[in-house]
């Protein structure tokens, strides 16, 4: 049984703005420290990540602040607790991913109406409140492009999603994919046969499924067919059907080949499509068939686009901090090319004349 109480009073304005303060009073003093975290971490990352002050004196937690950031810092509080009764752990992730489902854009709260991808390892949930809807539509549709800089979970979500159906029976089977391009390299420079040289573009995807189902488990299914990574080039001539079949690093297709895959769809099959149309790695002068599917597809009907930003990197904090940076430098190379555009304008017409 759950044990929180809580009460309020409006407080003397804080910083100039009307304020507000709450009172959490907790049943179980041993899973409070739980809560807490060692040194009071947890407490005092939540108080940086809502903008609130927070203070514990016993078994009470008192929260101030903004009105609706003490709400929400009410509404993580108290999910957090219902992990801990549950018998779940609460790490450091698990409050970043509290702080995070609270964005004033897009609030998913409270944690316990998340969505949540179910294999036989586990509950797989959101991190973000992008992520959440990345699940959703996931779930409800048959054809998704994943979009977003790494680190926000699009490949990762998409197979387990795609475990989930072949365990329940949903789909017959597995079908991952990437094209064999990477920066700067080649595969006839690689050694080995062909699965040699193509293992390693596609070990991003070994690794998702081995955080979805035992080793032997996936050795075995790849065996029988039920579980399939191949290169996009392997996906001509060939209909899909009752499969989920997943194209990742889909920014560094071409048009053509993108139609190709697409047109691969079959009776009682998903697909999913995930990229980053910052890191292309095709030739100069290539469009990336990415983009030209975005700008040819979208809005059609059974089709949907998530667009994942930088606020939805669950990796290490410094890569979104990273991924930032780059975004800023490289809206400043626009700007100054876009301003050196407008002064020759004038010259030109100048010239001209």
């Amino acid at each position: 049984m759950s044990d929180i109480a809580a009460s309020s009073a409006d407080r003397i304005p804080l910083d100039r703005t009307a304020g507000k303060a709450v009172t959490l009073q907790f049943g179980d003093n041993a899973l409070l420290p739980l809560l807490l975290g060692d040194h009071d971490r947890h407490l005092v990352r939540l108080e940086q990540g809502l903008g609130v002050r927070l203070s514990c004196r016993g078994n009470r937690v008192n929260i101030a602040g903004d009105p609706a950031r003490v709400e929400a810092a009410q509404a993580v509080l108290t999910g957090l607790w219902r992990r801990l009764e549950r018998g779940e752990g609460v790490s450091g992730s698990d409050v970043d991913t509290a702080i995070r489902m609270t964005e004033p854009d897009d609030p998913r709260l409270p944690l316990s109406d998340l969505p949540a991808i179910r294999t036989r390892r586990g509950a797989v949930s959101p991190r973000s409140p992008g992520q959440a809807t990345y699940m959703d539509l996931l779930t409800g549709s048959e054809m998704v492009f994943g979009l977003g800089p790494a680190g926000t979970g699009k490949t990762y979500l998409a197979v387990a999603q795609a475990v989930a159906m072949l365990q329940a029976g949903k789909v017959d089977r597995i079908i991952l994919s990437r094209p064999a391009v990477e920066a700067g390299e080649r595969l006839g420079f690689l050694p080995g046969d062909l699965k040699e040289k193509v293992d390693p573009y596609l070990r991003p995807l070994y690794d998702a499924l081995g955080d979805m189902m035992p080793a032997e488990q996936v050795v075995r299914r790849m065996g029988t067919g039920e579980i399939e990574v191949a290169p996009l080039a392997f996906m001509r001539g060939r209909t899909l059907s009752h499969a989920f079949v997943i194209l990742d690093e889909a920014q560094n297709t071409t048009p053509v080949q993108m139609k190709m895959f697409l047109t691969r769809m079959g009776e009682g099959t998903r697909m999913v499509i995930t990229g980053d149309l910052t890191q292309v790695d095709l030739p100069t002068g290539t469009r990336s068939g990415l983009r030209d599917a975005l700008e040819t597809l979208e809005g059609v009907a059974g089709i949907a686009v998530c667009r994942l930003s930088n606020r939805d990197v669950v990796r290490h904090p410094l890569v979104g901090r990273i991924v930032d940076a780059y975004d800023q430098r490289a809206a400043a190379e626009r700007d100054t090319r876009d301003a050196r555009r407008g002064c020759t304008a004038p010259a030109a017409e100048a010239a001209g004349k």
